[in-house]
């Protein structure tokens, strides 16, 4: 283990695993977290009957009155009141899902070291992924997928909530990956870490021991699955696989027109007007598709913008939302974040073309347009 790559990068780091994780609050944010209202509500549907159910985020830190379970998987996130309010939760585990885009120089392992929600686990979007292909994190084998999320420590009965350091990002994408293989009870943090820390709540400081060797281990478990070694897990997969599009199939439906195709890149991308950060992609769109830039799904604080926000937004850009829609974007993370916004609007079904731009534009013989 202490040969691989990844644990390599974890002794370099400044934090030693030997430290006790710390909490620590700046005395504005803890001016902040006592001077906020005794009980905040915020009203999800129940899973089973569907009718609300009040949850009370107790500043004081006493157990909520509720259960996680109750929680509808049709509502896709979660505030930070009621995650701060549950966060003892024996089912519930928290996933910081930080991922940057490789011109930011943000090592994201070492900033969930500096600061992370009390007691999340570590989850590698670019280590969580597919090894064999040169695509940057794509979606895993099953096999692949359920030996990493059990070496994390996760089961089934386990209800997820997701974060990421910019607010709503790659959680979104981690979001998608379990709903694709079948786990519904999951869920991103709305606002992520910012939110969270805004709110005034605790961060930990440095990452316990257990937490680092079971990154180290989910990216050891998914190397050996690709090595042909499978062995017992904790996490059964159900395979989704109308969640997911490959090339062929958005090939196909440039000629039945079936779906609609949204793409979550920038306008000047779409249209072929800027160059794409990486080498060798040529410029443009999929014939036929149509641009949302994923940050219209959110609003100055990166939360969730509110349903009827965010129907005016696919209405604009003449997407029905009576037909199906699949999602793209560069390497088909900020593509999550268009389902998301979809899934708050009841389109439980979007698909998401895993190799989007990145490897549309990288083929010969694939059609483009731009808006010259």
């Amino acid at each position: 283990m202490a040969s691989s790559l990844f644990t390599r990068r974890l002794v370099h780091s400044s934090f030693s695993i030997s430290y006790k994780p710390q909490v620590f609050t700046s005395l504005l944010n803890k001016k902040l977290f006592y001077s906020r209202p005794k009980h905040t509500h915020t009203t999800l549907k129940t899973s089973s009957s569907q009718s609300p159910c009040v949850m009370s985020s107790l500043a004081g830190g006493r157990r909520a009155e509720y259960s996680t379970l109750s929680v509808s998987p049709k509502e896709p996130v979660v505030s930070v009141d009621w995650l701060h309010a549950n966060l003892r939760e024996p089912n519930l585990k928290v996933l910081d899902a930080s991922w940057y885009m490789p011109d930011e120089q943000r090592n994201p392992f070492q900033e969930y070291q500096v600061a992370h929600i009390p007691g999340a686990l570590f989850f590698d979007v670019d280590g969580i992924a597919d090894r064999t292909t040169n695509l940057p994190h794509m979606l895993p084998s099953e096999e692949a997928f359920a030996a990493a999320v059990s070496a994390l420590g996760l089961e089934n009965k386990d209800g997820l909530v997701v974060y990421d350091g910019k607010g709503i990002f790659s959680a979104a994408r981690v979001w998608w990956m379990f709903r694709v293989f079948g786990h519904d009870r999951v869920w991103v943090l709305d606002g992520g870490l910012p939110r969270w820390r805004a709110s005034g709540y605790d961060v930990e400081s440095s990452a316990s021991g257990d937490a680092i060797l079971k990154a180290s281990a989910a990216s050891e478990a998914i190397e050996k699955v690709y090595q042909g070694q499978v062995g017992p897990t904790t996490f059964q997969t159900k395979f989704q696989p109308h969640l997911i599009w490959t090339l062929e199939q958005v090939k196909r439906n440039i000629e039945e027109g079936t779906y609609q195709l949204v793409d979550a890149r920038s306008k000047a991308r779409f249209d072929g007007d800027a160059p794409e950060p990486r080498k060798g992609i040529r410029s443009g769109h999929v014939p036929g598709s149509k641009c949302i830039p994923f940050p219209q799904m959110l609003d100055a604080s990166q939360t969730l913008l509110p349903a009827d926000e965010l129907k005016k937004r696919f209405e604009q850009e003449g997407i029905s939302l009576e037909k199906p829609v699949v999602t793209a974007c560069g390497t088909g993370v900020t593509a999550c974040i268009l389902a998301l916004g979809l899934n708050r609007l009841g389109k439980h079904d979007v698909a998401v073309y895993d190799g989007s731009w990145t490897e549309w534009g990288a083929q010969p013989d694939t059609p483009v347009e731009t808006s010259s």
